[in-house]
C-alpha cells in the first residue's frame, strides 16, 4: 500500500530528543486515558454478560469477543497505520471503542446477548490502541533502549488501570433506578473516556512517529511492497527469533487474559462482592503495567531471552497461587497480581525481540501480525476458559495455563542453547 500521506520534515539530530520526548508525553497521556476505559469491560464483562444470558456458562464469552474483536482489527488498524501513519490508526480504535462501549450499554437495556457480544468487539479497540501505543513508542527509540521506550508506554496505563475497576462500584450508583443496569452504567464513562483520548492523539501526536522514522532512514523505508502483510510474514517466518517473540507475546496474553476473565466468577463463588472484585483486578493490572520499566531495563541490560525465561517463571507461579486459592481472597489476589507481572516481562521482553528482529519495512505489518495472533489466541482461550471452569473447575483452568506456556519454555530454551 503507497503512503497516501506526506512525510514530515525531517528532525536534525539536534531536535531528536525533543521529539521523542513529546511523542512519549502524547503516548503517556493517552494510555492513562485508554487504561482508565478498558479495565472497566475487563472488570464487568464476567457479570454482564451472565446477567444478559442468564447463564454462568456463557460468562466468559463477553471478554472474549472483546478479545476476539480486538484480533479483528489488529490488521485493518495496521493496515491504516501503515499508510497514513500511527495517529490515525489510534484515533480510529479509540472511537470504535467508544461506540462498542454505547452498544453494551444497549445490549444491557434491551437484554440482547448478540448485541452484546458485538459491543464487546467493539469495546476491544480501545485495547488495541493501548496495545499498538507501545510500537509507536519504538519507532523513534535508539535500539538498544527500544525495551525502556515500550515499557514507559505501558507503564503509563498503570494509573488509569488501577482506577478503573475501582470506579465501577460508584458509577454503577449513578443509574440507580434507571433502565441502565449497575454493570452497564459504567461503559457510559468509558466510552466518554476513549472518545477524550482520540481527541489528545489527534491533536497532539504531531509529527506522527512512524513516518517521521520512514522519513529519517528513507534508505531503509522500502517499497509499499516490502511493507505488506506478505512481506512481514515473511519476515517472522526468516527469523527464528521473531518467531520466539510472536509466541511468547501470544502465549502470555493468553494465560493472563483466560485466567483473569474467570477470577471475578470465583470470587463471586466465594462471597466477594463488586467491591472487593475491583481491588483484586487493579492489584492484578498493578501487576500488568506498574513494574513494566523494570521488565525495559531487564530487556535492555540482561537481554530478551533472559526475560522470557522470567516471564515463564512468574506465571507458572500465579497459575499456581490462584488455582489453589479456594475462598483465600487475600492468595487470589497475590496470585493475579503475579500473573500481571509475568504478562508484563513477556510483552514487554517480546516486543522488543519482535522488532528487533525483522527490518524496519516489515515492522508495522509484523507488529500488527503479533496483536492479530496474541488476540485471536487469548479469544479462543478465554472461550474455553468459561467452559473448563464451569465444566471442570478454576483450578483446573491454571493447570492448563501452565500447559500453554510449555511451547514458549521450550522455544525459549532452544534459542538460548543455540545463542551460547
Amino acid at each position: 500500500m503507497t503512503s497516501t500521506v506526506d512525510a514530515p520534515d525531517i528532525p536534525g539530530p539536534e531536535a531528536l530528543p525533543a521529539l521523542r520526548r513529546r511523542t512519549n508525553a502524547v503516548l503517556i497521556a493517552s494510555q492513562i486515558l485508554g487504561g482508565l476505559g478498558v479495565p472497566i469491560g475487563i472488570a464487568l464483562a464476567p457479570m454482564l454478560a451472565t446477567d444478559v444470558s442468564g447463564t454462568e456458562a456463557l460468562s466468559g464469552l463477553a471478554p472474549t469477543a472483546s478479545v476476539a474483536g480486538t484480533a479483528l482489527l489488529s490488521l485493518p488498524l495496521a493496515a491504516l497505520m501503515n499508510s497514513r501513519g500511527r495517529r490515525a490508526g489510534l484515533v480510529m480504535a479509540y472511537v470504535i471503542g467508544a461506540l462498542g462501549a454505547g452498544i453494551v450499554v444497549l445490549a444491557s437495556v434491551v437484554e440482547s446477548f448478540a448485541l452484546l457480544l458485538l459491543g464487546m468487539a467493539a469495546f476491544g479497540a480501545g485495547s488495541l490502541a493501548t496495545l499498538q501505543a507501545r510500537f509507536a513508542a519504538a519507532d523513534l527509540a535508539e535500539p538498544d533502549r527500544r525495551g525502556r521506550a515500550i515499557s514507559h508506554v505501558i507503564w503509563a496505563t498503570t494509573i488509569g488501570s488501577v482506577l478503573g475497576p475501582n470506579i465501577s462500584a460508584p458509577a454503577s450508583r449513578v443509574f440507580t433506578d434507571t433502565s441502565i443496569s449497575k454493570e452497564a452504567g459504567p461503559f457510559l464513562f468509558a466510552a466518554g473516556i476513549f472518545a477524550v483520548a482520540a481527541v489528545v492523539v489527534a491533536v497532539l501526536l504531531r509529527p506522527d512517529p512512524l513516518l517521521t522514522a520512514r522519513a529519517l532512514a528513507p534508505q531503509e523505508s522500502g517499497t509499499a511492497q516490502s511493507r505488506s502483510l506478505k512481506a512481514g510474514i515473511a519476515a517472522v517466518a526468516a527469523s527464528p527469533m521473531a518467531r520466539l517473540a510472536l509466541v511468547t507475546v501470544a502465549a502470555s496474553h493468553t494465560v493472563m487474559v483466560s485466567i483473569m476473565v474467570m477470577t471475578p466468577v470465583d470470587l463471586g463463588h466465594h462471597g466477594a462482592d463488586l467491591q472487593l472484585v475491583g481491588l483484586v483486578i487493579s492489584g492484578h493490572i498493578a501487576g500488568m503495567y506498574a513494574f513494566s520499566p523494570v521488565m525495559g531495563w531487564l530487556a535492555d541490560r540482561f537481554g530478551r531471552l533472559s526475560v522470557i525465561g522470567l516471564a515463564v517463571g512468574l506465571l507458572c507461579c500465579a497459575a499456581l497461587l490462584a488455582g489453589t486459592a479456594g475462598p483465600s481472597h487475600g492468595q487470589t489476589a497475590a496470585g493475579l497480581f503475579l500473573l500481571g507481572l509475568g504478562w508484563s516481562a513477556g510483552l514487554v521482553a517480546g516486543s522488543a525481540l519482535l522488532t528487533d528482529s525483522v527490518p524496519q519495512p516489515a515492522r508495522a505489518a509484523v507488529q500488527g501480525l503479533s496483536d492479530l495472533t496474541m488476540n485471536a489466541a487469548a479469544g479462543i482461550g478465554g472461550a474455553a476458559a468459561g467452559l473448563i471452569v464451569a465444566r471442570a473447575s478454576y483450578g483446573w483452568l491454571n493447570l492448563v495455563g501452565v500447559c500453554v506456556l510449555l511451547p514458549m519454555a521450550a522455544l525459549a530454551v532452544l534459542r538460548a542453547l543455540k545463542k551460547a
